[in-house]
């Protein structure tokens, strides 16, 4: 397999320099290489003689499974972890990266998907921590922080809705991770490495994160950009680097890859087709909403049958989400009713769904559907008390049994139904809320983003789960901003703007441009979207 030398050059025309780097750097020119980089923990391999270079000028993509070894070679790059064997050069000299200090102040800096941030600290003080200028040398330059704060913060769109002064507490995860991407666009990067970046980014924040990264590219910073969503991959970067069970298995230029061979190499085999579409028997009405309204959708009505899945489509924000939270009762409705199985259903509180047959596979896991530091199986026998208890005395081996079987079912990898549920990948995270609702069994599943922030592995094993549901007569409400898989698994599809149902498509006729033009305001189109906009 070709591998790679000299990045695609950068692109003229570029805004100036954002972080003090010097602009028009020749993309050819490696900042950082590692060569036949090796690390064992225990008895597992991270890594397994991993070599890769990454240049001053270029977006290389960092690709794999999670387990692949893409986190342990970025703790290497950053200094968390020393390799067992292998080296670092940088500017093409072997280097010791001892410690975090030592990686940052050879320009080297990580921005990971948990965000670090200090809650009682404010934007600017969690910006330019360890950079905080004096004014005589004993007082903080409150002015120099609030003015260096406010560019950044303009840089990426965003200085009328945070200001320097704000507090971190309370902060959306997505602004929690604006700040830490801002934290390292300190003069003096050299190489940035993204760890999905976009996870918790609205499209319009994504777009303006993309945005800076060209500007970084231009500049003539080496960036890495790990993401399960290919399309970024593709839009985004200049070269792919593929890893595979702790190896590289590909280096190739983005424009020789697509997104059928980037699943190949990461899955170790050909995957022609995630989705097996397949006739099904629909059963009798489970849910109905007869224009149904809060405070933030209106008039909406949908119905769902046994056996049926029904994607909802649509921007963020266009309420998709809200039509969830309407269903299983955390939102209060305003007008309208709804039933399940034709009888009349007004629920006060969550727990009036899950006594009613229904379930919800929530957007964000870890923050309202996960008890993090509890073990899979207190997550997994959370709805089912009743399951396990006799006479209400609770029956300890019953749960034991009930868990061990459905974990077993989703194969959750995992040593014990006893593991802390915060060690998992995400993906097995992701199969334990899908277990406590299998324990449970409801009628009606609701999935809100059921494979966001997992690799293409684990959604696969995602997507003939749900496959498997709707084929034993569930009822599924799937709401999804990955076009594919809305497109690949409903039956049929609603799109949602501004809080209403502005269309409805059966799967013959349900296309991505179908989906575009109902989705998207008139006024933002200008007779054309783009694929940047996608739901």
């Amino acid at each position: 397999m070709q591998v790679i030398t000299k990045p695609a050059p950068v692109r003229s025309g570029a805004p100036a320099g954002i972080i003090g780097a010097t602009a028009n750097v020749a993309p050819s020119r490696e900042i950082v290489r590692v060569e036949g980089v090796s690390k064992r923990f225990g008895a597992v391999q991270a890594l397994n003689g991993v070599s890769a270079s990454f240049a001053a000028g270029a977006v290389t993509a960092l690709l794999g499974e999670n387990g692949a070894g893409k986190s342990t070679l970025m703790r290497i790059l950053e200094g968390e972890h020393q390799p067992d064997s292998g080296r670092v050069l940088v500017d093409g000299r072997p280097v010791t990266l001892s410690s975090p200090r030592v990686a940052q102040g050879l320009g080297i800096r990580v921005i990971h998907q948990e965000p670090e941030i200090i809650a009682e600290l404010s934007v600017a003080e969690n910006i330019f921590i360890g950079d905080l200028k004096a004014r005589g040398g004993v007082f903080m330059d409150r002015a120099d922080l609030a003015r260096r704060t406010a560019a950044l913060l303009a840089t990426f769109g965003v200085g009328d809705i945070l200001s320097p002064t704000r507090k971190c507490e309370g902060l959306s995860p997505a602004l929690r991770q604006l700040i830490e991407i801002m934290r390292a666009l300190r003069p003096g990067a050299r190489l940035l490495a993204f760890d999905e970046p976009t996870s918790s980014l609205t499209e319009d924040e994504s777009r303006r994160l993309f945005a800076v990264i060209r500007r970084l590219r231009a500049d003539g910073v080496a960036v890495v950009y790990i993401s399960h969503r290919l399309r970024e991959i593709l839009d985004l970067a200049d070269r792919c680097v593929v890893m595979r069970d702790g190896a590289r298995v590909a280096d190739e230029p983005i424009a020789a890859m697509t997104e059928a061979e980037m699943v190949r190499l990461m899955v170790g085999r050909p995957v022609s087709d995630l989705f097996h579409r397949r006739r099904r028997d629909l059963g009798p009405e489970r849910l109905a909403l007869d224009t149904v309204s809060t405070a933030r959708i209106h008039d909406v009505s949908l119905t769902v049958r046994a056996g049926e899945i029904v994607g909802i489509g649509g921007l963020v924000g266009a309420g998709r989400t809200e039509i969830a939270r309407a269903i299983v009762g955390i939102d209060r409705l305003t007008a309208g009713r709804m039933r399940v199985s034709g009888k009349d259903y007004a629920p006060k509180e969550p727990s009036d769904s899950v006594a009613a047959g229904i379930g919800l596979v929530p957007e964000d896991r870890k923050q309202e559907a996960l008890l993090l530091t509890q073990s899979i199986r207190d997550n997994v026998s959370l709805v089912v008390p009743d399951r396990v208890s006799r006479f209400g005395f609770f029956n300890r081996r019953r749960e034991r049994e009930l868990v061990a079987h459905h974990v077993a079912e989703l194969r959750v990898k995992t040593p014990s139904i006893e593991q802390a549920v915060g060690k998992l990948s995400g993906g097995n995270q992701q199969k334990v809320v899908f277990a406590r609702w299998q324990a449970r069994g409801p009628r009606i599943l609701i999935l809100d983003e059921p494979t966001r922030g997992i690799d293409v592995g684990a959604k696969a094993e995602i997507y003939r789960l749900i496959e498997h549901l709707a084929d034993e007569g569930m009822a599924i409400i799937l709401i999804s901003s990955e076009m594919p898989e809305l497109l690949g698994l409903s039956d049929r599809v609603l799109v949602v703007r501004d809080g209403r149902v502005s269309g409805e498509f059966g799967w013959q006729e349900a296309s991505e441009e179908a989906v575009l033009a109902l989705a998207v305001p008139a006024q933002l189109t200008n007779g054309s979207v783009t694929k940047e906009s996608h739901p």
